[in-house]
């Protein structure tokens, strides 16, 4: 039986090249590529969880912050059977060049140990919904390759 809510918060971090930030982890003793983000804390509110999830994944603060995409249809949670999940998507650029490592393939780490992570950029318009892990990502993924010419 359903009986609670998680909410997560990503960031759709776009540079000028029309390029968006995608993460590849390894959590839970799973492999998942998805946009950067994480669970938002009680007493926060969801662009102040963006700031701290990208704070901590990346050491890096972000601008231009906009709201693109709240969950609109049923989800269960994937990892807990009595939750329905609840995903906010917001578009934002990095302050500043990117303080982190990028790279160009996929998992870019020795072992899969949970919190594991690499991150790399793909242009917008290569997007392919099925590289996404999660339900609502691949969902986010189409729609924010639909309309990258209405975002910038």
């Amino acid at each position: 039986m359903i009986n609670q809510f998680i909410i997560r918060v990503y960031g759709l971090i776009l540079n000028k090249q029309q390029e968006v930030l995608v993460t590849d982890e390894y959590q839970l003793n799973t492999p998942m590529t998805k946009f950067p983000g994480g669970g938002l804390e009680f007493g926060e509110g969801p662009i102040d969880c963006l700031r701290r999830e990208i704070w901590e994944e990346c050491n890096q603060e972000i601008t231009g912050i906009k709201h693109f995409y709240t969950t609109d249809y049923f989800q269960q949670a994937l990892f807990y059977e009595n939750a329905q999940l609840i995903s906010i998507y917001y578009t934002a650029q990095l302050n500043g060049a990117p303080q982190f490592r990028i790279s160009t393939k996929a998992f870019d780490f020795p072992e899969q140990t949970n919190g594991n992570q690499s991150f790399r950029w793909i242009p917008v318009d290569q997007l392919n919904p099925d590289d996404f892990t999660f339900p609502i990502d691949k969902h986010v993924a189409f729609l924010l390759k639909s309309s990258i010419n209405q975002i910038r």
